[in-house]
């Protein structure tokens, strides 16, 4: 609740003057609760693919989520400028994003043919900040912050302004004179966010992520959990141990490999290219056969073949996967010509045993530990049963941790089980160390007098995104349920027959008048419209605490109270009614 002034002669907010503009139903394009509601509230309009006008009652969010946003990051010591949404190429082509970024940077010339991007992140920018403005370890350590619109071209803008193409982004930048420093900046953050999602009154969980293009060699994502949400986030409640499912560490589940039972055998499978299949076919379960994955990198010399291992039941963690010594570089998946030459048959029967040279093998941690297992012949129609290393084929060249974990595997701090659950990226905290610093001769002098590189940390919230994730976490079939903190209004009085009652007008500008005297954020809807369609209209919005005045209630020296999750109405004497209010308010 924020202070008003106490001698408010009229209502500081009537729902008349205001615009409310709900609608009954959501566009077509719209898939998920939050855009759908978002569009029926009248908080978003669409303008463009990923494109969005933010109306007067979305923008009341979005500031209230931004007042949050400053003062934990002001309270954490970071310092507050503005950076230009529009950046010269030249910054970029120092660091070499100019070329890796991809489609997704959007690229634009001024009159005069020079380059320049549409910024989708800063690093780039407060780089240049810092080594114009910061010349000494004196002067170290920094956290400069804005809060600013940001633009990525995304192939497939969808679900609103979850995944839209501008949006605003709060990011931060950490300048250290060393790592333990610059660790310390990270620590800082990393507490000041979970402030943040605290007050913001959201569900979420901060995991171990991949540092994805921004790089760098430590990284937290923060998930607001929801069903809808696009990322998989691995966990162990009996333990602390968090992480998104792209960075979780999948632990053999064999612990070590058993003597071989079996021959050798060749069977018939007969149109039977998955796992799944064969296991059917055979009898066997599903854990009894290996996958094989082709991949291939792309040389001076050629195209490097690779094979990749993993249990029917397991699927490839492609990030995991990058960070591999060979493929780190990029990689594909190899084309079916590539298969027929290097294997001499069609995909869906490949396997280890009987290979060139030229193939590298490397077996996931849980596939370099079974026996007896099932595996492509490298001829269609027929697969092998009763595979064992070392006397049917040659050890894995290289063992590793391929693979997305599983619910029910073990955490690696063993603690216990993993659980799987949907989150929602809203914020994402990076350890730079000296990449960008270094790129770009962002330098600083040391006690000694001499040059070295600041140590950098970022630090990211997705603004507009939280609007989304919060409501895709709090809402129902009549529409929004926002936490208090961010609603759009705290509470709304909807005054029935306001334009025709004395009595009922007296009383909804008396409350009125009481509550943003003592800093409620609060409307008063005297709107000319039946009953059902303010109480659906609120309802919809989802303002947290409603009072209904009507003439009828104040004969009887009554009225309703009811907060947006409760299931019923509770009758409250007149004189009970603010202090019931503000008690309610101040609870929530």
């Amino acid at each position: 609740m924020r202070g008003r002034p106490a001698d408010l002669a009229h209502p500081y907010m009537l729902a008349s003057k205001f615009h409310i503009a709900t609608l009954k139903e959501a566009p077509a394009d719209a898939e998920i609760a939050s855009h759908k509601l978002m569009v029926r509230a009248g908080m978003i309009r669409k303008l463009a693919g990923g494109i969005y006008s933010y109306m007067p009652m979305g923008l009341r969010v979005i500031r209230k989520i931004e007042s949050i946003i400053r003062t934990e990051m002001d309270r954490a010591g970071a310092i507050e400028l503005l950076m230009p949404l529009v950046q010269p190429a030249e910054l970029w082509r120092e660091t070499g994003r100019w070329d890796k970024m991809g489609p997704e940077l959007l690229r634009v010339k001024d009159r005069h043919e020079r380059d320049f991007v549409i910024q989708p992140t800063s690093e780039e920018v407060v780089t240049d900040i810092a080594r114009g403005e910061i010349q000494s370890y004196r002067q170290l350590p920094k956290n400069f912050y804005h809060i600013q619109t940001k633009f990525r071209d995304e192939r497939r803008p969808r679900f609103g302004v979850m995944r839209g193409r501008e949006f605003t982004m709060k990011d931060a930048y950490s300048f250290d004179r060393d790592e333990a420093g610059a660790r310390q900046s990270y620590a800082a953050m990393f507490d000041a966010y979970c402030e943040i999602f605290r007050r913001l009154g959201l569900g979420f969980r901060p995991v171990r992520a991949d540092t994805g293009n921004i790089g760098g060699t430590l990284s937290h994502e923060f998930q607001v959990i929801a069903d809808t949400g696009e990322d998989l986030i691995a966990y162990c409640p009996g333990s602390d141990y968090a992480a998104n499912i792209e960075l979780a560490e999948a632990l053999p589940l064999i612990a070590s490999r058993a003597a071989a039972t079996q021959p050798l055998t060749r069977v018939a499978t007969p149109a039977t290219t998955r796992c799944e299949d064969v296991a059917a076919l055979l009898g066997l379960p599903l854990e009894r056969t290996v996958k094989s994955v082709v991949l291939a990198t792309d040389l001076p010399e050629g195209a490097q073949i690779w094979l990749l291992l993993l249990r029917g039941d397991h699927e490839l963690n492609e990030v995991k996967a990058r960070k591999l010594d060979g493929l780190a570089g990029g990689f594909r998946f190899a084309t079916d010509a590539e298969i027929r030459a290097h294997f001499g048959c069609e995909p869906g029967y490949l396997g280890p045993i009987g290979l060139s040279g030229a193939v590298r093998v490397i077996a996931d941690r849980t596939v370099a530990n079974m026996a007896d297992f099932v595996t492509g012949a490298n001829a269609e129609n027929f697969h092998y049963t009763g595979a064992n290393w070392g006397r049917d084929l040659p050890e894995p060249e290289h063992i590793a941790d391929l693979r997305n974990v599983l619910a029910g595997d073990p955490s690696p701090d063993g603690g216990g089980p993993l659980a799987i659950q949907r989150g929602i990226e809203v914020g994402h905290v990076f350890f730079l160390g000296t990449k960008y610093s270094e790129a770009m001769n962002c330098t600083f002098l040391d006690e000694t007098g001499k040059p070295r590189p600041m140590v950098m940390g970022c630090y990211g919230i997705g603004v507009t995104r939280l609007v989304g994730a919060a409501i895709e976490q709090n809402h129902d079939e009549r529409g929004i349920i926002w936490p208090q903190q961010i609603a759009p209004f705290e509470l709304v009085i909807i005054a029935l027959g306001y334009r025709k009652s004395q009595a009922v007008r007296e009383q909804a500008d008396k409350l009125h008048t009481e509550l943003a005297a003592a800093g409620v954020d609060v409307i008063l809807d005297d709107r000319d419209e039946r009953p059902g369609v303010m109480f659906a209209d609120w309802e919809l919005i989802g303002v947290p605490h409603r009072v209904v005045l009507g003439e009828r209630g104040l004969k009887e020296g009554s009225a309703e109270y009811q907060a947006r999750r409760d299931t019923a109405a509770t009758k409250l004497a007149l004189g009970d009614l603010y202090p019931h209010c503000l008690g309610s308010l101040r609870r929530a």
